[in-house]
């Protein structure tokens, strides 16, 4: 059999034991060994060559068999180079370079484009609350919808319910924007005016304001002892509006009281007031004089004290004035009397 042997001699050297001719050469030197390695040389060269990793086909490549000497000069390597221009390589043959990415750029420019979407977003806000800021000042703010007292119009006032009164409360809203004017408070501040029953407040813009009231007649006017000044009052014994004793009061009964805040109070004069208040005009227009020294001796004087009603106090009102008219249209009825007592309706007194 064919093999290697290894020896010592007594040196301490070790050999090989070639085979040569079918003959083991027992001999102690490394001849043997060089002339297996230049065998093995030779039959190697002779064996095809391929090439690997691109490498020239005619190039002898080391190839490491089982007992062979391996050359490292000869070992097969690759061309790294080649191989990644072949793999990026286009379809023209020209060589692309690869992508290279930076990480540390990329995380810059994405932070550059957070802080420019963040810039926008801001920029929108400001923008959008500019545009409102302003169209709040143009509304309610600027002189385009301020409301002007000189194009303030009143109607519906009379001597007892002045166009004074009205403009009074309208004169609070002047100088604010019609948009802030508030026409239900204004109507219901009017409606508290004494003698005022109704009342619409209409705006008009750009500027306008239009005011409609209707007020009601005084009930009756109340003259202060010692003074000239009339206060008219309605039912309610709410003041209307005061006047010189000059003015007309043509058809409206006077009430003298010795204080006119006490008479405002009185419980005899809120009585009266209601009588008054109730009476048809016809009536009304030929009072004379009217007096109560309590709440039920109410008296009034007709065309200047011909003839005097006794009313007594408020109650069956609608009764008492049927029981007046009928006796007093009636001459038959009441004859030479000057006096008429309905305070107890269903048995009147003449006298």
């Amino acid at each position: 059999m064919g093999g290697r042997v290894v020896r010592s001699d007594g040196s301490g050297r070790s050999g090989r034991i070639g085979r040569v001719g079918g003959h083991t050469d027992a001999r102690g030197d490394t001849r043997g060994d060089v002339q297996a390695g230049t065998r093995d040389r030779e039959a190697t060269a002779r064996k095809p060559r391929r090439a690997v990793g691109g490498a020239d086909p005619h190039e002898a490549v080391s190839r490491s068999e089982p007992g062979q000497f391996v050359d490292a000069r000869r070992l097969a390597s690759e061309d790294i180079l080649a191989r990644t221009l072949q793999e990026n390589s286009g379809t023209l043959g020209l060589a692309t370079r690869p992508k290279v990415v930076d990480f540390a750029e990329r995380a810059k420019e994405r932070k550059r484009v957070g802080v420019r979407i963040v810039a926008l977003r801001v920029a929108a806000v400001v923008a959008v609350v500019a545009v409102l800021a302003g169209l709040g000042w143009l509304l309610f703010l600027s002189p385009v919808l301020r409301l002007e007292s000189g194009q303030v119009g009143v109607s519906g006032a009379n001597e007892w319910v002045s166009e004074r009164q009205v403009r009074q409360i309208v004169d609070e809203q002047t100088g604010r924007s019609l948009l802030l004017v508030d026409t239900r408070g204004l109507t219901d501040q009017l409606t508290g005016i004494a003698g005022v029953s109704q009342a619409e407040v209409t705006k008009r813009f750009p500027h306008g304001l239009s005011v409609s009231i209707t007020a009601q007649r005084p009930a009756a006017m109340l003259k202060e002892r010692g003074s000239d000044a009339l206060t008219a009052v309605d039912e309610k014994a709410r003041v209307l509006n005061s006047v010189d004793s000059d003015a007309s009061v043509s058809g409206v009964p006077v009430i003298e009281v010795s204080d006119l805040n006490a008479g405002l109070n009185s419980r005899a004069v809120k009585e009266t007031l209601t009588i008054l208040d109730s009476l048809p005009e016809s009536l009304r227009a030929r009072i004379t004089k009217v007096s109560a020294k309590t709440q039920d001796s109410v008296t009034t004087e007709l065309d200047g004290g011909k003839q005097v009603i006794v009313w007594g106090d408020s109650s069956e009102l609608k009764l008492k004035k049927a029981v007046v008219d009928k006796i007093l249209s009636d001459p038959n009825v009441i004859g030479d009397k000057t006096q008429v007592d309905v305070s107890a309706p269903l048995r009147p007194v003449l006298r």
